[in-house]
């Protein structure tokens, strides 16, 4: 009894398929015409940052009661703190 097979299925090629070998997708479409995306600019940047677990915490609860992710909240808080030009005072005691 064989648990497992050792070559790939065949899969039958139909009659209105055609077999292309060494081509790619790319040259069976033509962008000629495109217009680049408006949103483009808008696109997001991955990044790595470490917050305080209570501060998550706060965003997660917040984001709940929004119905969002809380990863969005905070980036849309983010950027009302950019947009507005919005300067933290630290004071060191």
């Amino acid at each position: 009894m064989r648990l497992f097979e050792l070559s790939p299925p065949v899969r039958q090629i139909g009659e209105n398929e055609i077999l292309m070998k060494g081509t790619d997708m790319r040259d069976h479409y033509d962008f000629s015409e495109s217009v680049k995306s408006p949103y483009a600019k808008k696109l997001k940047k991955q990044v790595t940052i470490r917050l305080d677990e209570d501060t998550v915490a706060y965003f997660k609860n917040l984001a709940e009661q929004k119905d969002l992710p809380y990863q969005s909240l905070i980036n849309l808080y983010l950027r009302d703190c950019a947009q507005s030009h919005k300067d933290l005072k630290i004071e060191w005691k």
